[in-house]
């Protein structure tokens, strides 16, 4: 078979001109101006890219197009890579031009309305109702998943400014005040901390030698301590493992307790931000990592001024030489981050999306580097142990259980907050000895005892032991110990909905079963009758094929519903618990 050979200029190939510029949208000189002076002299390192965005929106307002467009130059990124990052996180504001080019102000002011479930409770709806119209157009009213405020429900964020046991006319006043930025100071200084034997122990295990670093593993695993962010694996296990791992090892700290009905890392944190350095800085030395990283939810900004001073303090008056390097990162809104590894990839500069595993965080974690992965309260326990022993720790218990936990409570009880009891303690207990009752005119009907993941239980089963291992036999988890208290005026329906809210909102979308699940069981709960074998199969397949915990973890609130207070399951339409 003869080839037929067509010359080149036949084909018209040869007549191709050479781009006279790049695809996709252009620098815009003025925009990259403005990029560079927002960034100052930050580093320009990819893995800075959040925090990138967030000179900008807090210079400008917003994310405008032509800004992505010179950081992603600024930084030698695909503008994909900073596209996809910055419309990822809720905090996040990107706006395009309109048909003219123009670009439309900011709102002077965004005012978040928490509608998680405590604030529900408390009557959020009203506020997100009325407060539109009372603050006017220059204000943006958001209705926003848990700020972790739950003991003050209902909880607003003004700008950066808390509003507790919030009214319309309160947020009016905050509003009109201009008093928009969260200034709190730290209940224990360093000066006081130092005073009262702070970092004692840290000189011991790093100047003085006098403390071991192989007994204070061993310390550590005799209290039983396990991690208190919601998984409760054990704290001296996990540093022995990462000690064993290839240097250089890394450490990152997780502050992004998103869970709602979770508030206790904040709490300490703004009691007493030295204990947690101390612990954290503990942890470092004992497995040898070579730098810290902090990640700190991003609706916490006056516990970030509080880290702020407190790690200047350090770098100003360190208690030892040679502290390794600690970076503080803010998170942008996204409760998927509170995920090890999800966390992980946000410090990295990527969208929060969880990673498949294996390997573990312990073996490639941040940057590629065997990771030291904690939660604020786990760290917040070390100095305590190391000076009290294992055995003052693991004495603590009730009902055959060991150790403390702090329980973040709220709801239906007359003095929610952080309360310090012993593990194993029951949700009747907690009520009477630590929140003071019920409050005036209601009953206890139901709890949660883990947060918006770890199901809804009635009061009839309200003498289990609260601790790990106790609840799953239930259809339930302790978590990060979020109790929620619900009375007689609540239902575990609406509880449910609001809980499968929260999680199709916050699904990082990665996964069909949990980007598709929460959405599709979302549906199916609202309708006054529910699909139970549809429901039933829904759940199967999100616990089976999900990534990471949120998809796993999501169906709990259903099916508690549906094993526990089927009474609700027949309510007649119109009652107001199979409408709320």
């Amino acid at each position: 078979m003869n080839q037929v050979v067509i010359p080149i200029e036949a084909t018209g190939l040869g007549r191709l001109r050479k781009r006279r510029q790049p695809k996709g949208r252009q620098v815009d000189a003025a925009a990259l101006a403005e990029v560079r002076a927002a960034l100052g002299d930050m580093p320009r390192r990819r893995d800075l890219l959040i925090e990138h965005l967030h000179c900008i929106q807090d210079r400008y307002g917003q994310l405008a197009m032509p800004h992505l467009v010179a950081l992603a130059q600024e930084l030698g990124l695909a503008m994909t890579e900073v596209y996809e990052v910055a419309t990822f996180y809720h905090h996040f504001d990107v706006v395009r031009e309109d048909a003219d080019g123009h670009i439309a102000p900011p709102p002077a002011l965004t005012v978040r309305v928490c509608e998680g479930i405590a604030c529900e409770m408390a009557g959020a709806q009203v506020l997100i109702d009325k407060l539109p119209a009372v603050l006017g157009t220059d204000v943006r009213v958001v209705a926003a998943p848990c700020i972790g405020r739950c003991e003050k429900a209902p909880a607003v964020l003004a700008g950066q400014k808390p509003v507790d046991g919030a009214t319309v006319e309160a947020v009016a006043s905050c509003v009109a005040a201009g008093t928009v930025r969260d200034a709190i100071a730290a209940q224990n200084s360093y000066g006081a901390y130092k005073a009262n034997g702070g970092y004692g122990l840290l000189k011991a295990l790093v100047q003085e030698g006098s403390l071991d670093p192989a007994a204070v593993i061993c310390t550590m695993e005799d209290s039983g301590l396990r991690g208190l962010g919601g998984a409760g694996f054990p704290t001296g296990r996990k540093w022995r493992i990462v000690s064993g791992e290839p240097a250089p090892r890394l450490m990152a700290v997780n502050i992004d307790e998103g869970e709602p009905g979770t508030f206790k890392d904040r709490v300490y944190l703004e009691r007493d931000p030295h204990r947690f350095l101390e612990g954290m800085l503990i942890a470092a030395a004992v497995t040898q990592v070579a730098a810290i990283y902090i990640y700190l939810r991003d609706e916490y900004a006056g516990c970030r001024a509080i880290l702020t001073q407190a790690l200047q303090e350090l770098h100003d008056d360190p208690p030892v030489p040679d502290l390794p390097r600690i970076e503080l990162r803010r998170g942008a809104g996204a409760y998927i981050c509170g995920e090890e590894s999800a966390m992980i990839e946000s410090i990295e500069g990527k969208r929060g999306m969880p990673r498949l595993r294996p390997p573990y965080v312990a073996q490639v974690g941040l940057f590629g580097r065997p990771t030291l992965e904690h939660n604020f309260e786990t760290l917040y326990w070390v100095r305590d142990i190391l000076e009290k022993g294992a055995e003052w720790f693991a004495s603590q218990g009730r009902h055959g259980r060991k150790g403390l936990r702090s329980f973040s409570v709220s709801g239906r009880v007359r003095q929610p907050g952080v309360h310090l009891a012993p593990a194993g303690i029951t949700v009747r207990e907690l009520i009477d000895e630590y929140c003071g009752g019920m409050i005036d005119g209601h009953t206890f009907y139901a709890y949660l005892p883990g947060g918006a993941s770890g199901g809804i239980l009635p009061a009839s089963m309200g003498n289990i032991p609260l601790d790990f291992d106790t609840l799953q036999p239930h259809g339930c988890f302790i978590g990060s110990a979020a109790i929620i208290v619900l009375s007689d005026h609540d239902s575990a329906v609406a509880a449910a909905r609001n809980l499968m809210h929260f999680f199709k909102h916050e699904s990082c979308g990665q996964c069909t079963p949990c980007r598709v699940g929460t959405a599709k069981a979302l549906d199916l709960i609202r309708q006054p009758q529910w699909d139970l074998p549809a429901l039933e199969d829904l759940s199967a397949v999100m616990r089976d094929a999900s990534i990471c915990g949120l998809g796993q973890a999501a169906p709990n609130p259903v099916d508690c519903v549906i094993r526990y207070f089927p009474h609700e399951l027949q309510a007649a339409p119109d009652r107001p618990e199979a409408q709320a």
